[in-house]
């Protein structure tokens, strides 16, 4: 499955715009235990162990989206968005958008 920022493909035409599909993950991100787990990626100035969390909940978050797309009979999505977003102390949540369709 095709899976894009941009409204249009290069060399392909877009026969049907399905529906908006989006794919939504809350997760934890316990502050304290990642501070300690990941000390000396701080203190080089980045945080290996959120990235690493961001980049995990990126990807659910896009697998989740593009298996709605799947099961609405699309073969690509575009105008992907992704959000990032604290709920409150230590959940983070995730939302790739974007619109299904089907491509010749």
């Amino acid at each position: 499955m095709i899976v894009t920022t941009t409204n249009t493909l290069q060399g392909k035409e877009i026969e049907a715009y399905l529906d908006i599909v989006s794919g939504e993950v809350i997760m934890g991100a316990n502050v304290v235990r990642d501070f300690l787990a990941g000390i000396t990626d701080i203190i080089g100035g980045r945080s290996g162990s959120y990235e690493s969390k961001l980049a995990e909940g990126r990807e659910m978050a896009i697998r989740e989206m593009k298996e709605k797309a799947r099961s609405l009979g699309a073969n690509a999505v575009v105008g992907v968005d992704l959000d990032f977003e604290t709920l409150r102390e230590g959940m983070m949540m995730v939302i790739a958008t974007g619109t299904a369709v089907r491509v010749k």
